[in-house]
């Protein structure tokens, strides 16, 4: 059984009878912790014996309240957000692995952050889902620098046709081999495919979890 505490201040978590592994999950720049996207990698996870814990960065939790569609906080203010939440993880000390990742900026954060915590031996790997390598329209704008020097395990599930990286252009980022690719065939930045590809956007979300759960086994 899933349980799920669900406060906008508090993390939701989906976690089986006796997790694996443990994924701390952030949300991307427009959708919260709750959006179907989230919904779905993180219950589709917990069904493969993976504990998914996703928090919500400051400005998201205020627009609950605030009722204005804040911007994201600038990238200091959301890798502090993080680092709690990892402090906040890892007071468990239940021993399960920990992997950290999230949705577009939200895993960008992360994997600014994975190799310090895994050098620490904190982190275990790293799960970024449509991973931004450059602002749409921008591809000469490339936020790669710092993953060519990862070590840290780490999974990048990628729609082939992504605005914010594509596969042709990824392909001549040089990334190491630390960093493993999955492509979604058609699929955009939420993995979803155009109607003559033959496939849906769940199908995409489906394999996605199937990749990460492979991933946080392996």
């Amino acid at each position: 059984m899933s349980e799920l505490l669900i406060d906008s201040l508090e993390p939701m978590i989906d976690s089986p009878a006796e997790p694996r592994a443990r994924f701390l999950f952030a949300h991307g720049a427009g959708a919260p912790m709750d959006s179907d996207f989230m919904q779905a990698i993180a219950a589709g996870l917990c069904e493969n014996g993976v504990e998914v814990v996703r928090f919500e960065f400051p400005y998201m939790a205020q627009r609950r309240t605030g009722g204005s569609k804040r911007p994201p906080n600038r990238m200091p203010e959301l890798l502090e957000c993080f680092r709690e939440q990892i402090e906040r993880v890892c007071e468990r000390g239940d021993g399960l692995p920990l992997f950290i990742g999230g949705k577009s900026m939200g895993g960008r954060a992360a994997s600014l952050l994975a190799q310090e915590y895994a050098d620490r031996g904190v982190v275990a790997g790293l799960v970024c889902l449509g991973y931004p390598f450059h602002p749409r329209g921008k591809p000469d704008k490339l936020r790669t620098e710092h993953l060519l020097e990862l070590s840290c395990p780490t999974l990048v599930v990628q729609g082939s046709r992504d605005p914010l990286g594509n596969a042709e252009e990824v392909a001549g980022y040089g990334l190491p081999e630390s960093v493993q690719l999955v492509w979604l065939e058609d699929g955009d930045h939420d993995f979803k495919p155009r109607g003559v590809s033959g496939m849906t956007r769940e199908q995409h979300w489906q394999a996605a979890v199937a990749a990460v759960a492979q991933f946080l086994r392996a």
